[in-house]
């Protein structure tokens, strides 16, 4: 079967968006010269997409209605078991609907890939199986993962379990909703700006970014390779280190591993703290946005640090607050010409492509009107800058991120951990009609301050329920070295079997 050979129209417009000015003559001419191109994607297309074998049986599953899915935090309902015995044995696992599922419809929010069903399970979803875990579904997230909020999938907001018309937040908002409200008792998130660990402080569940590369990101839509993470979320620290324990490792995929230092993550469990050397950041509090009573409940859970034997100081790290203006390059810039322009697999960076997934996230330029506000700002801001500075300032942020990273290694090297808010604020009330579009927005981006730069750092941290603040969760983030999970788990452990974080 032959590819289809453009158009003289066709190859005129293709020109001319190139900047090329062609005469009649030069489009027959190079519709000509380039036949013996077309010949190779002739023989391409008779070949096999050699996609990785699927293992265990599986049915499309369901959706769930209203009676089933109280906060709406499912997209589907399925079932597959997984191996007969395995550390993952008896545990039921929910996964974000950006992670390919074989056979399973998934659309990551977006009314753009509707309809679409992946042919192959991404590594993490092998993993999960091959440990005897058994997949209970696929829960929602936001439009292309591209919110802190709940309330831009294409499927309706979800809902938090701790409070019903509150966000969940976002955009691993169905994974912590989940959890939190005890369906399932393990789920995955990604994370490219605060993704996990914003829903699971919202939520009060344990969402852990872990160090960049550690858990492959092979048959996940991602957003940048830069900043791609993808982690467990689950309601207690032993499940999250089971399933690290599982997840992590290296996968012949994924270019954005690089020798990957794997632990036994379950032996951190029941050390203690005491010893542990722990930094509060001081510019980790007191941003314009941030709620005084989340503070103050995040130094409440230092002092708790400190009674359990740890060696608590603060520190100060100026360049934290600059941050997010590192990523937000990245953030916006590497989204556009990456997931958006390149449709989500980009040339040149390596790994396993899916040209079904391909084909069909191009769909969303027939759908751009109705993308929500938030993934429209990306472009907007993405586009732009590309065009006008010519990627000068997504470069610079790339430049500039080895700095970033060496004042928090200065600091953890003399510190095991790190520790300030996962956000500033508790969850905020759905966006309803009485509010304005720039309210709504403004709720999606607010809560980035402390969670991005560690994504443009690949520093392992995780968001631990540590209090309550006008009756909804309070998270607090641990921040290690890269590959320092162990230190995460270790006092995460310590500080969950010492308190009971509803109650203080």
């Amino acid at each position: 079967m032959k590819v289809r050979r453009p158009t003289t129209s066709q190859l005129a417009a293709i020109a001319d968006g190139l900047g090329m000015a062609m005469t009649s003559e030069d489009i027959d001419f190079f519709a000509a010269a380039i036949e013996p191109c077309c010949l190779a994607y002739d023989a391409l297309q008779l070949m096999p997409d050699d996609l990785p074998v699927v293992s265990y049986p599986r049915t499309p599953g369901y959706f769930p209605g209203p009676e089933e899915n109280p906060h709406n935090a499912w997209y589907v309902k399925t079932t597959i078991p997984g191996a007969a015995s395995g550390k993952l044995a008896g545990k039921t696992i929910a996964l974000k609907d950006n992670i390919c599922l074989a056979g399973v419809p998934m659309m990551n929010g977006a009314s753009a890939l509707e309809g679409y069903v992946p042919e192959i399970d991404a590594t993490v979803v092998t993993r999960i199986l091959d440990a005897g875990g058994t997949i209970v579904g696929k829960v929602q997230c936001e439009y292309y993962c591209y919110s802190g909020n709940s309330h831009t999938s294409a499927k309706g907001p979800v809902h938090n379990p701790r409070k019903m018309g509150y966000s969940a937040g976002g955009s691993s908002s169905g994974s912590a909703a989940v959890v939190a409200a005890g369906e399932v008792d393990m789920s995955l998130g990604c994370d490219q700006a605060g993704s996990i660990r914003i829903p699971a402080s919202f939520c009060g569940v344990y969402g852990m970014k872990p160090t960049h590369g550690l858990v492959p990101y092979t048959g996940i839509i991602g957003i940048d390779p830069v900043i791609d993470h993808v982690g467990p979320m689950t309601a207690s620290v032993a499940d999250n280190a089971l399933l690290l324990e599982v997840l992590a490792g290296a996968d012949s995929y994924d270019p954005r591993q690089y020798a990957p230092i794997v632990r036994s993550y379950t032996e951190a469990l029941g050390r203690g703290a005491d010893g542990l050397r722990i930094a509060i950041v001081t510019e980790g509090f007191g941003h314009p946005q941030s709620d005084p009573a989340v503070d103050a409940t995040v130094r409440q859970g230092a002092a708790l640090f400190a009674e359990l034997g740890a060696v608590v100081s603060e520190v100060s790290i100026p360049l934290h607050r600059l941050g997010p203006a590192i990523w937000s390059p990245i953030g916006f810039e590497g989204a556009i010409a990456l997931m958006m322009k390149a449709n989500g697999f980009p040339a040149g960076t390596g790994g396993l492509y899916i040209p079904s997934l391909a084909e069909a996230h191009a769909a969303w330029r027939q759908h751009a009107d109705e993308l929500p506000d938030t993934v429209k700002v990306g472009l907007l801001v993405g586009e732009y800058f590309q065009t006008a500075y010519r990627g000068r300032y997504y470069g610079k942020a790339r430049n500039l991120l080895p700095r970033l990273r060496a004042a928090y290694d200065a600091v953890l090297a003399d510190f095991d951990l790190l520790l300030m808010p996962t956000l500033p604020v508790t969850a905020s009330p759905l966006p309803g009609p009485e509010n304005e579009r720039s309210w709504a927005l403004e709720r999606s981006f607010e809560v980035l301050a402390n969670t991005c730069p560690f994504d443009a750092t690949h520093h392992p941290a995780l968001s631990l329920p540590c209090g309550m603040a006008d009756g909804l969760p309070v998270g607090l983030m641990l921040v290690a070295k890269h590959y320092g999970e162990m230190a995460i788990y270790r006092a995460a452990h310590a500080f969950e079997q010492a308190s009971d974080w509803k109650t203080l």
